[in-house]
């Protein structure tokens, strides 16, 4: 086996010196043809040769990197910046297991200014994308953006309807009537009078808070002298929402005009935690934090302006790019060069990237550490919680390896109909959403769990290039077990662990210290009697953790599937909707209650559609829900 090793590092060896000497990107591959690492180079071959020369500089990541490696393939830029901004692209569609990535659950809420419209409207948004709007943000709280959204709505009148009402409106609806909006939608002002306006939510969004809450207040006390007592309270909880939003912004700088994103880390041979600061006109927004567990920022072989770099280049992919982003390292001049023309071709303005060596900018950068430090601990607290409970999950199934990745396979089904089944992944015990999939049953006619299974299971493991789970959950009994033990055996997998995961079906099945226990069963193969944890144990919460996540994805993609062929089947009866404005119309609303509860105007907007058949579509499925009332006896 080492023999083979070595003769294959020496093939590769070969191969990497008909590398070009140009700038691009690299492709690591291991069995299967799946890409394990990305990379980005000035120089092609010297960077790819340097993986395969025996140094004792490399780190132990890179190392074990080498040892998987059976192919390395190459991709060709123009220039350095395109290798750098290919290489964000490429970890984000294979998430290589050997690169820094990033694995951030929670969406951040932004406002959105879409300033691309030419009647531009506020709302919040999870997602930045460059698509011509101004974005302010990341906020910490949702509830307080909304606050913040209905005040700019309010004092600048500014729309607040969706684009298909909006462009479905031929009279004013009541938001103008009660003096909240100017009614661009039916031209009751220019789009020079409107733009002005937005530009005053602009300028507040943009930090100018002051001027604007000046104006609000001498806008309250005149309304109150007047006794316009309604509008002035209204006034009030306006200013009121403001000051409640800047009183949780801490001010770092009240001179600066500055948006900022410091950043810092902290960590062990346990992992890093990289911490990003968000400080816009010297107030801060808030904060993001990013784990990585194979980053060892203390080993002195592990090259800071590596790490830091790559963790750079791919969170700025998706967020906000600010004027300023202060270092917590010396990266070196070549590279700080490199990563503001790469900022600069995203955002398409100037950015500074410097090392933070005056006293402010230190400043910001220790509070990136310290919070860096703090969620670092936290972190690993309940990480090291998830380890005790895998280890006592391998201990009390026996298993030959910690499960680090388990794989949880259900089927759903109504009345025999649309049969779906999911697969949810957990990775050191908790959910791996990008590995997620959903399966619909192709083979299986009728209501059959145990026929589903296998043609699951089957599919499931025909792609080489997934990694293989320690443990895989059936959701069911004995009798689902059995199916998965012999599917694995069709297809040479048998060394895949399996237990099935059911629950109690009365009391009496357990003795009362049992029932104190666990509710759940796990069934071993070979095993007559289940395995019982305590209702309590970390290990019992990842497995039925799993197993109820499981059905969570399955039940949900069986209900959109479902309600999909439902409605398509109730639009066939309406004459004149063909095909493609069927395809038109479904795209347009995102369910079927959306459509229902739309008006004619709604759904005339749509491109291809008209007041006549808008009619026949809502009366098709108005009558459509009569027919179902009076079949359920409502």
């Amino acid at each position: 086996m080492a023999n083979e090793k070595s003769v294959l590092k020496a093939k590769l060896r070969e191969k990497v010196k008909e590398f070009p000497i140009q700038s691009g990107v690299y492709l690591m591959k291991s069995q299967g043809d799946k890409i394990i690492y990305v990379g980005k180079a000035k120089n092609l071959r010297n960077r790819v040769r340097s993986y395969f020369n025996d140094s004792k500089d490399h780190s132990p990541k890179t190392k074990l990197l080498v040892t998987h490696i059976l192919e390395v393939e190459f991709i060709l830029t123009k220039t350095e910046v395109e290798a750098f901004l290919l290489e964000a692209s490429l970890i984000k569609k294979h998430r290589p297991k050997y690169n820094i990535r990033l694995k951030d659950d929670k969406s951040y809420p932004y406002i959105k200014l879409s300033w691309a419209d030419e009647f531009p409207r506020i709302y919040l948004a999870r997602k930045v994308k460059r698509d011509g709007s101004h974005y302010f943000g990341p906020y910490t709280s949702g509830a307080s953006v909304h606050e913040t959204i209905r005040f700019l709505n309010r004092t600048f009148k500014i729309r607040d309807c969706t684009d298909s009402i909006f462009k479905s409106r031929k009279r004013p609806c009541m938001t103008f009537q009660i003096g909240r909006c100017t009614a661009p939608c039916v031209g009751l002002i220019s789009k020079d009078d409107y733009r002005a306006d937005i530009e005053g939510a602009k300028s507040f969004l943009k930090g100018q808070d002051k001027k604007v809450a000046k104006e609000l207040k001498a806008r309250m006390l005149k309304s109150a002298a007047e006794e316009r007592f309604e509008l002035a309270a209204r006034l009030r909880d306006s200013v009121n929402a403001i000051q409640a939003i800047l009183q949780k912004q801490a001010v770092i700088n009240a001179n600066s005009d500055k948006d900022q994103d410091a950043v810092g880390y902290f960590g062990d041979e346990r992992g890093c935690l990289i911490e990003t600061v968000h400080i816009r006109q010297g107030r801060v927004l808030g904060t993001r934090a990013h784990f990585f567990p194979l980053l060892d920022p203390a080993d002195p072989q592990e090259d800071v302006r590596e790490w830091l770099v790559s963790f750079l280049n791919q969170y700025y992919d998706e967020n906000i790019i600010p004027e300023e982003v202060l270092l917590p390292a010396e990266i070196g001049s070549d590279l700080v060069k490199l990563m503001e023309a790469v900022l600069h071709e995203r955002s398409g303005q100037k950015v500074n990237v410097r090392y933070a060596t005056d006293e402010k900018g230190r400043a910001l950068v220790e509070m990136a550490n310290r919070n860096a430090k703090v969620h670092f601990e936290k972190y690993v607290t309940k990480s090291e919680e998830k380890k005790r409970g895998l280890e006592e999950i391998q201990h009390r199934l026996g298993l030959p390896e910690l499960p680090l990745r388990i794989e949880c396979f259900d089927i759903s089904n109504f009345q025999g109909a649309e049969s779906v089944a999911s697969q949810v992944v957990f990775e050191d015990g908790v959910p791996s959403k990008e590995n997620y999939r959903r399966y619909k049953i192709k083979t299986v006619e009728g209501s059959n769990d145990y026929a589903s299974m296998k043609e699951v299971l089957t599919r499931r493991f025909a792609h080489s290039e997934y990694d293989d789970p320690q443990l895989i959950v059936i959701d069911g009994g004995k009798g689902q077990l059995g199916v998965a033990i012999k599917v694995l055996e069709e297809i040479g997998r048998t060394s895949i662990p399996v237990v099935g995961l059911a629950k109690a079906r009365t009391l009496g099945d357990f003795t009362d210290q049992e029932v104190k226990s666990s509710e759940e069963r796990f069934f071993l193969p070979g095993r007559v009697n289940p395995v019982l944890f305590k209702s309590n144990a970390e290990a019992y919460h990842i497995l039925v953790g799993i197993r109820d996540e499981a059905h969570r994805f399955a039940i949900t993609y069986h209900r959109k599937l479902r309600e999909a062929t439902s409605l398509e089947s109730e639009l066939d009866m309406v004459v004149g909707l063909g095909e493609k404005r069927k395809k038109d119309l479904l795209r347009a609303f995102p369910h079927v209650e959306a459509i229902r509860g739309a008006t004619v105007e709604e759904i005339s907007a749509v491109p291809g559609f008209n007041r006549v058949l808008a009619e026949r579509i809502l009366l098709q499925l108005n009558e459509s829900d009569a027919e179902l009332d009076i079949d359920s006896g409502t």
